[in-house]
């Protein structure tokens, strides 16, 4: 099994929202596409930056990225590792966890808020392929 951030876990993931029924549906109108970095903190000693392209309830590619600025992505997450592996583990919510700034988010929120059964079910998914990983988390 993957352990997150590794990039086998971002094509886990990749793979588990295009065969999940219930996400292909759900985000059938979603277009936009994300860039996930995970700054130190914990295990993580280098920032990790991870672009995810989704369209239409499908996810056509995963790829690690050096530089951040090299991509116009319509959302930028960000967030200290440990910040994640609450998200994960299902420690915080993650609306909560957007609106108290423990992820950042740029990009049009107005677009997020009118898709939050898309976020929800997304997070579902990473939740899924994350499923008996053990990492380290703060406390709620």
């Amino acid at each position: 099994m993957a352990t997150f951030p590794e990039f086998s876990w971002f094509e886990a993931l990749r793979d588990k929202l295009n065969q999940d029924e219930n996400y292909n549906r759900i985000a059938q109108k979603w277009e936009g596409d994300f860039l996930f970095t995970i700054d130190t903190g914990g295990a993580i000693t280098q920032p990790i930056h991870v672009f995810i392209d989704l369209w239409h309830g499908r996810c056509r590619e995963v790829k690690v990225i050096q530089n951040p600025q090299e991509v116009k992505a319509a959302f930028v997450l960000s967030a200290p590792y440990p910040n994640y592996i609450s998200l994960l583990k299902g420690n915080i919510d993650p609306m909560q966890a957007m609106l108290t700034q423990k992820i950042k988010v740029k990009g049009n929120m107005a677009v997020l808020m009118r898709n939050i059964p898309t976020v929800l079910d997304f997070v579902r998914c990473c939740r899924e392929v994350t499923d008996g990983f053990v990492g380290e988390a703060p406390e709620k």
